[in-house]
């Protein structure tokens, strides 16, 4: 068995702390680790790093190296443009091909890379048991047990159960996207629905035989091979995997997933796994409450202070702040569409960008100048580069720098700084054990993240 992990979500749904430039997958919400990494940890538990295929943007791909730091053997594929699940797991697909061999008897896992799961040892043993209904022939989808009339979600009728051996599988009757709320209360007091829990699981030979039947565009590219697909991707429909196979298809089965699952796909759901305190709050950060009550309140820098709130959410960033109803969390993508049609930065960019060498902090800006915090891991360097538009003044907070301009290099530590004028090379290196933090301080006629030319660099940028 392999895995295909998907990793290229946009992250509208928890807005403001889930940003396009920085989505879901990568945030930790319920303990140390990325659900990224979560992912990754639950599937090595039955497969082998060599087994995971992780698909990707182009952007995300230094964000999944980091959250993955010290395994090796995974294969990291980008897709060439977003194209929607159906796509990228046919692109994934075609790579496998080219790089194992025959596969056509092979079964693949599917699974998003931004759910909550537990426990991983249950979750391991029904993909197990479900193996050999994809061997049978059959694209299997996972069914979680509704708990709620939830109207975010998509879900499942079952239909006969399969004469599979120590297997526990359905045909599938019906899907349903996204049901108003009357109708989800029908299907929980009814019985025999599940919600669709975005996880498949099918052998290559299935897959490419459905693909060529319901989604023939996609099975063209697909089958002309992994790089010829690459060039064609951006003409392919932007369509989900639920869409274009597992709707229309009649080998579709459904394997009940009794466990705890959470996609954490709206602030509601978030909410239903952290801690409460006894009031029903809960609460990170620097949070006073008076006669407040289940209530989720998350800071970041500021104080926040709430009473007599009842079934509400507070969440704040550096650059935002939303107030919402709980219950109401599902329109959240809506109003991340009307700050990106309103032209607002914050509905896609947080203050702090992440780089593959680090991060920087945006502390302030203005007319024609900018201040950062730039952090610089141990051992990187940025690229050699220059810019047209703007001077820089660095100042160390923390940590040793090996600082180039022009043909100088230089160290520097706490308390010193440098001049970087326009036009002309420059590069920061940390050679040190420890990050190294420092301010800087940007002056010119224009300050956009364009204005940089790359003349070296270790992660390949300068061919971008």
């Amino acid at each position: 068995m392999k895995a295909i992990i998907l990793a290229g979500g946009s992250g509208t749904r928890l807005w403001p702390l889930s940003r396009e430039a920085y989505p879901k997958q990568f945030l930790k919400l319920n303990g140390d680790k990325s659900l990224l990494r979560q992912t990754v940890e639950r599937l090595l538990a039955f497969l082998n790093p060599e087994d995971l295929l992780i698909v990707t943007r182009k952007d995300y791909k230094f964000h999944v190296k980091s959250h993955l730091a010290g395994l090796e053997g995974f294969h990291l594929l980008c897709e060439p443009t977003g194209r929607n699940t159906a796509p990228a797991i046919a692109l994934t697909l075609a790579y496998a091909k080219e790089r194992f061999g025959d596969l056509s008897e092979e079964t693949f896992l599917i699974c998003p890379s931004d759910h909550v799961i537990e426990p991983s040892e249950e979750f391991a043993n029904i993909v197990q048991k479900a193996r050999p209904v994809a061997q049978a022939g059959y694209l299997v989808t996972f069914g979680i047990t509704p708990t709620r009339p939830e109207t975010g979600y998509g879900y499942i009728q079952k239909g006969n159960p399969l004469e599979i051996p120590k297997t526990k599988a359905f045909e599938v009757s019906r899907f349903t996207e996204k049901p108003d709320l009357e109708t989800a209360q029908h299907y929980l007091s009814s019985g025999g629905f599940y919600w669709n829990a975005g996880i498949f699981l099918f052998n290559l030979k299935t897959f490419e035989e459905e693909l060529e039947k319901y989604a023939p565009e996609i099975y063209s590219a697909f089958a002309s091979g992994f790089s010829k697909m690459q060039k064609k991707f951006s003409d392919l429909p932007d369509i989900s995997i639920d869409y274009a196979l597992m709707e229309k298809s009649s080998r579709v089965a459904v394997v009940p997933l009794n466990l705890y699952w959470n996609d954490i796909g709206s602030w509601d759901a978030l909410f239903d796994i952290l801690e409460k305190d006894s009031a029903g709050n809960a609460k990170e950060g620097r949070v006073i409450t008076i006669d407040t009550e289940n209530s989720l309140i998350l800071g970041n820098k500021r104080l926040i202070a709430t009473i007599g709130l009842e079934g509400h959410l507070v969440v704040e960033t550096p650059d935002a702040l939303l107030l919402v109803k709980r219950g109401q969390t599902q329109k959240v993508s809506e109003l991340v569409k009307q700050l990106k049609t309103l032209g607002y930065p914050e509905a896609t960019e947080h203050v702090t960008t992440y780089r593959p060498w680090g991060s920087y902090t945006v502390l302030e800006e203005g007319p024609r100048y900018k201040i950062k915090r730039i952090v610089v891991n141990p051992g990187e360097r940025l690229s050699l580069q220059m810019h047209y538009h703007r001077s820089e003044h660095w100042v160390v907070v923390k940590g040793t720098a090996k600082v180039q301009i022009g043909e100088e290099e230089m160290y520097l530590h706490e308390n010193e700084s440098v001049f970087v004028p326009k036009s002309t090379k420059h590069r920061l290196e940390n050679p040190g054990k420890i990050p190294l933090e420092i301010i800087e301080v940007q002056n010119g006629e224009y300050l956009g993240e364009n204005d940089i030319v790359r003349f070296e660099d270790v992660y390949g940028r300068e061919k971008d």
